[in-house]
């Protein structure tokens, strides 16, 4: 086994986040308006490979409606308040008035109420009856109830996330979801996640899944790491899970697409998870920031609402254009956080890439100085670049 001695007889891999690489620019350059971006899950084809994350401050019905029509999919969350309440208007307002000290243990106390079943079924008819993708995310140990309900319903694709999810989860407690028995008996394509590395990743392609999730602990709103210790930075993770794809491709000839979820918030990282192999990549925070978006411009983790162990927080995003805006621009902010589809085409352009595929051989180096590099004036000015909040 490679790697560095972090004490006696025990070796340490180094790993590398999107801050400590750059791409290389390529020997043909293409127009940019001439690439294409779109990636395949299931059986659809998706125009925009960037997909909003299931969290409660970015995704509800009438967001998701809006996400799909502009060619991207937004995942709702089956754990939310959006299916524990009629109108959750107020508790919106509640989470975003709290203070710092106060905003966890509300969070906690807002998703006691137990989930509406009927509720979902609502919520995934009125995305369907709008013009929507319904994309749904369940926690596994409720994925067969709910992955029923859902189909029932009308529903597109269903996914089953988790901080780590693994084929051989072992528990004595609760019934384990046998995912290559859910992914057989149910039309909706599945997308399982979350892992980090090259043999989880193989396992769960095995079961029959339709799509990956790359990433524990990145998020901006995500605690896992400080809580649990435990993560792999997404630049690694997503290398090991793109060559995981590629031989489970060679072995099988069924191509499962990866998809980086989480730590990135500027169209620059977004480049480089799909550079270091991303099909799509699946953020949270950027649109958090959206005028569509419910959170009020306040943005929580997922597992902020666990009733013993919190591992998400609310973060302050604020709100700084809408929707179209953040995607298509036209920019109006000078650090990379608006207009994200152009910033993707335009790096295609310079690296020579065509499509997603080619966009994944590009030239990668390691580069810890590329983003402080000449920027003395934006640090000393907190502008661009160097922008600390």
């Amino acid at each position: 086994m490679g790697g560095l001695f972090v004490g006696r007889g025990r070796k340490a891999r180094r790993c590398y986040g999107f801050d400590e690489i750059a791409l290389v620019p390529g020997e043909v350059t293409i127009n940019p308006e001439e690439v294409n971006i779109s990636f395949t899950v299931g059986k659809a084809e998706v125009k925009v490979p960037i997909i909003a994350s299931a969290m409660d401050g970015v995704v509800d019905p009438d967001f998701a409606v809006a996400f799909s029509k502009l060619g991207g999919l937004a995942v709702l969350n089956l754990e939310g308040i959006y299916v524990r309440y009629e109108d959750p208007s107020d508790i919106l307002d509640k989470i975003a008035r709290a203070t710092p000290q106060q905003a966890t243990q509300l969070v906690q106390e807002m998703y006691t109420v137990p989930i509406k079943e009927k509720l979902i079924s609502q919520r995934v008819a009125y995305i369907k009856k709008k013009g929507g993708i319904a994309v749904v995310s369940s926690l596994p140990q409720k994925a067969e109830r709910l992955a029923k309900i859902c189909e029932e319903a009308g529903c597109d694709i269903f996914v089953i996330q988790s901080t780590v999810t693994t084929v051989r989860h072992l528990s004595t407690a609760y019934k384990v979801v046998d995912f290559k028995k859910l992914t057989k008996r149910t039309k909706m394509p599945i997308i399982v996640g979350n892992s980090v590395t090259y043999r989880v990743a193989i396992e769960l392609m095995e079961t029959g899944i339709a799509g990956l999730l790359i990433g524990i602990g990145p998020g901006s709103a995500c605690t896992s790491r400080g809580v649990l210790g435990i993560g792999v930075p997404q630049v690694t993770a997503t290398v090991d899970s793109a060559a995981a794809r590629d031989d489970f491709y060679k072995k099988t000839g069924k191509y499962i697409p990866i998809i980086t979820d989480g730590g990135m918030s500027t169209g620059g990282e977004i480049c480089k998870a799909f550079a270091c192999g991303a099909d799509a990549v699946m953020i949270g925070s950027a649109f958090a920031r959206a005028k569509e978006a419910p959170g009020r411009g306040y943005h929580w983790g997922m597992a902020t609402p666990h009733p013993n162990l919190p591992r998400g927080t609310r973060i302050h995003v604020g709100t700084t254009g809408t929707l179209k805006q953040i995607l298509f621009g036209p920019a109006q902010m000078d650090d990379g956080t608006q207009n994200l589809v152009g910033a993707l085409q335009t790096c295609m352009g310079n690296v020579g890439a065509r499509n997603i595929r080619e966009l994944q051989q590009t030239e990668i180096i390691i580069a810890p100085a590329i983003r402080t590099e000449g920027k003395v004036f934006q640090a000393a000015q907190n502008i661009g670049m160097a922008k600390r909040g």
